[in-house]
């Protein structure tokens, strides 16, 4: 029994690697980037790259939706669907973040994808970004946290709501079935993302944007479903239904800020055999593998270091700022920005509004006259 946990544990630790090498591939092929999307759209008004995004997250709404409306899975169960929705962390931690990923010219994704390709940069960029989100977990900066911004919340079980779904709340309101709301919601917004994407003809003709993006969804999607159905089974410790290498010890998919402080963590105290590598750690190294595989096979790979002091500095100090934003908004732009927005949580809405809002207020800051 303990052999088949163990192999059940493996089962999900090498499925997140190989879904994540896949991710991290497609992403340095089709140069996939929130950030990079918002400043071409901020700088350039062009907007290739955000209608690829968006398009991803219609794709993850879609099939994580499915998941759930067969069975297959249970988001109630993940971090983002708490009836106590935590706005006010929400809020902060996504504002901090999207102005530490300006700074730091990309989130997290983004920074683990550029070290697989040969940036010094962004290995020095996610040490720090490790540090300061182990700190806001279980260190000086998660005392501020736990006292000043987490109490406050809006539970909204009053409302007759288990869980902080759309589709819960639209259930709720209009005395609709659970399911058929999920639907509802579901088929909108995927479809009504989906379209804003595809209306642009220069979108609909460049292939390897559209099928990036409908392949990076999936990706997410399918990872839900390791650690949702794969990885959901009995613990012969407890004899419970257990969740098996996941660090919040639930139903998880792609994230990338908390995973680089337990990757950290495990490096620093490796001995501790209390320390597992977790679908989260693996799912890191994965993105950074499958960047070095592309990087390698379209000889892209080169070494890259800070331009100057003030670069370093800038770097560093978003680096900080994405540490402590994406924990405290419980994410990143993949984290919450498609994981968290495909299970229709509305505490991933507030979040990615503010981490977009942060941004773009940091990019027209950067380009004051």
């Amino acid at each position: 029994m303990e052999n088949s946990a163990a192999n059940l544990a493996n089962l999900v630790v090498w499925g997140g690697f190989a879904l994540a090498l896949i991710f991290g591939f497609v992403a340095s092929k089709t140069n996939f980037c929130t950030m990079g999307a918002l400043s071409d759209v901020v700088n350039m008004e062009h907007w290739g790259r955000m209608r690829m995004w968006l398009l991803t997250i219609a794709v993850a709404v879609l099939g994580t939706s499915m998941l759930v409306y067969s069975g297959q899975i249970d988001t109630a169960k993940s971090i983002y669907q708490r009836p106590q929705l935590s706005w006010l962390s929400l809020i902060v931690g996504g504002l901090l973040f999207g102005v530490g990923m300006t700074m730091a010219g990309g989130c997290a994704n983004r920074n683990l994808i550029r070290v697989g390709a040969g940036s010094v940069r962004s290995l020095v960029v996610l040490v720090f970004m490790a540090i300061s989100a182990y700190m806001t977990l279980k260190g000086l900066f998660g005392q501020l946290r736990a006292s000043l911004l987490d109490p406050v919340v809006l539970d909204l079980s009053p409302l007759g709501m288990k869980t902080q779904s759309l589709a819960d709340l639209l259930s709720s309101a209009a005395g609709i079935p659970a399911k058929s709301a999920l639907l509802v919601v579901a088929l909108v917004l995927s479809l009504g993302l989906a379209a804003f994407a595809f209306k642009d003809k220069r979108f609909r003709g460049n292939t390897m944007q559209w099928v990036g993006a409908l392949m990076l969804g999936l990706l997410v999607v399918a990872a839900w479903y390791l650690s949702g159905h794969i990885g959901f089974a009995e613990n012969p410790d407890t004899l419970e239904m257990s969740y098996f290498a996941t660090n919040t010890r639930t139903i998880e998919s792609f994230s990338f800020v908390a995973p680089t402080a337990f990757s950290l963590e495990l490096l620093m105290l490796w001995t501790d055999k209390s320390l597992r590598i977790t679908f989260g750690i693996a799912a890191a190294l994965g993105i950074v593998l499958g960047s070095l595989v592309h990087a390698l096979s379209h000889k892209t790979f080169r070494w890259e270091g800070f331009a100057n002091l003030e670069d370093l500095r800038n770097q560093l100090v978003g680096a900080m700022l994405m540490g402590f934003g994406g924990v405290t908004a419980m994410g990143c732009t993949v984290g919450q920005g498609i994981t968290g927005v495909s299970t229709l949580a509305i505490g991933s809405f507030i979040a990615l509004g503010s981490i977009i809002v942060g941004c773009v207020a940091m990019l027209k800051w950067q380009n004051r006259d």
